[in-house]
């Protein structure tokens, strides 16, 4: 493998839905309302900014979107999918005031973009800093120095973006940081405080010093932050790039150290989930209601694969919607081997299929 291979940018031109990410009927019925209820919240600012770019109207954060970005050698093919904006979930629960209902005229119809991978540079520590605002919770910690780590590692990471676009703005980055290698960095330093300070039970505690002390330098910290009602169609690429960049740095990198610093024992994983209220009782107040409804849908294969987990009280803002009024919202902490990684890329492939 030429280890100066240059990647390439595909792009992708795409019709775009908002679409639940889940497993379950339920949890992708509470997904809807909750997406819909952010597309909402944000539409009055989106407004406000000039010129808006087509997909702006989407997301929490207004971005959407996908391609892939693979070595010269992989296939140059690239897919036409298309999905319709609908502001049909909005109606079921939005209230029915003069403004409310302009908006959502101006918000049916289509939008179309060109979406492309890239490698992370400089230039996007705005974007990538604004995606992970809370990643963890409400702390004041070295979120820049974070980012400027996840920038400098540009053999491996992924940041998407509207290709040629004058709009600086990111819908998701991807990326894994050997949490030995970067073990004296004070915003790792910061994590691992953070997460043993969260962490309630004394048994996953000291599995989950060990990785980040004795075993950290076989540790993967997994970042994937992304703005809410990516297309499900764009995970299996992204975690596809993400695991393909980690095998070609093993064999790529200019030294042994580096290649080293990614052969990776364990992946630890930092999210956030809702969570049933009555989850740790043994009737739920509804038959209907799930104990756990996954953010990330990706987090669900995750969690079933895991050699432990911990989930944690967040003090940000609590979810304000009727339909998730019986959830807390959550951080969740999954501990994964790296051999289960080929399991987890086939389940989510199959999850896309089948979805």
């Amino acid at each position: 493998m030429d280890k100066n291979m240059a990647r390439k940018a595909i792009r992708h031109r795409q019709i775009l839905k908002v679409q639940p990410l889940s497993f379950s009927p339920f949890a992708r019925s509470v997904a809807r309302i909750a997406s819909a209820y952010k597309v909402k919240r944000q539409f009055h600012d989106f407004k406000k900014r000039a010129p808006l770019i087509k997909s702006e109207l989407l997301s929490g954060n207004g971005f959407i979107g996908h391609s892939l970005k693979e070595k010269n050698k992989q296939s140059e093919s690239s897919q036409e999918e298309e999905f319709e904006v609908s502001s049909r979930s909005e109606e079921e629960f939005e209230g029915s005031s003069q403004s409310d209902s302009s908006d959502k005229e101006e918000f049916e119809g289509f939008v179309q973009a060109d979406f492309a991978f890239f490698d992370p540079k400089p230039d996007d520590f705005h974007g990538v800093k604004i995606l992970l605002q809370s990643y963890l919770d409400t702390k004041q910690w070295d979120i820049g120095g974070f980012v400027d780590l996840i920038l400098g590692q540009t053999t491996v990471g992924t940041v998407v973006k509207i290709e040629e676009s004058d709009d600086a703005g990111l819908f998701a980055v991807v990326s894994s940081l050997n949490l030995g290698r970067y073990k004296d960095c004070k915003c790792i330093m910061e994590i691992k405080d953070f997460l043993l300070s969260v962490c309630q039970e004394k048994h996953i505690a000291v599995e989950l010093n060990s990785l980040m002390e004795e075993k950290a330098h076989h540790v993967g910290l997994l970042l994937s932050q992304r703005v809410v009602n990516l297309p499900p169609q764009l995970l299996p690429h992204l975690y596809d790039a993400l695991f393909d960049e980690i095998s070609w740095a093993t064999e790529d990198e200019p030294t042994e150290e580096l290649r080293n610093s990614f052969r990776f024992r364990y992946y630890l994983i930092i999210s956030q989930i809702y969570k049933h209220k009555n989850a740790n009782k043994r009737r739920p107040t509804s038959g209907s209601d799930e104990a756990l409804i996954y953010i990330h849908p990706e987090d669900e294969i995750f969690h079933k694969l895991s050699s432990w987990s911990f989930d944690f009280t967040l003090n940000g803002q609590q979810p304000a919607i009727e339909e998730l009024k019986s959830y807390r919202k959550m951080g969740l902490v999954i501990a994964v081997e790296a051999g289960k990684v080929p399991t987890f890329r086939e389940e989510l492939q199959s999850f896309i299929d089948d979805s």
